[in-house]
């Protein structure tokens, strides 16, 4: 098995996952799993497909992520790796299909419109 590529995305956040055969290390951006998020929450995120799939230090994988804040990055890289697995065998769908980790999450940030504080918060009225 050669190098396989996929990209996630979650709001503003987009990222490049490679996939090859090695020893479980996780590297995103040149630093580890574990200095690149320090929360536990986050790392699980990042691993979920992987020990759903059984396939927890089967593989090395190298993340080039940006944009966007911690959480939406790990999210990204989640939907790379689901990806990722369900290229490698069709029957990892069935297991990340259900939990919903294959589904690209649409939400994004509203824009602001002229003549409002926000995209929807106006400016404070005065009727006199």
């Amino acid at each position: 098995m050669e190098v396989l590529h996929k990209i996630g995305r979650r709001k503003t956040a987009v990222a490049r996952v490679y996939l090859s055969k090695g020893k479980g290390n996780i590297t995103i951006n040149k630093k580890e799993l574990k200095d690149y998020f320090p929360t536990a929450t986050l790392q699980y995120k990042v691993n979920q497909p992987l020990v759903m799939t059984e396939n927890d230090g089967a593989f090395d994988i190298k993340v080039n992520v940006f944009g966007g804040g911690i959480t939406g990055q790990a999210e990204a890289i989640r939907l790379a790796i689901s990806r990722a697995m369900c290229e490698l065998n069709e029957e990892n769908r069935l297991i990340l299909k259900p939990e919903g980790l294959l589904t690209r999450d649409p939400r994004m940030v509203e824009r602001k419109k002229f003549g409002q504080k926000k995209a929807r918060k106006k400016f404070q009225f005065s009727k006199r």
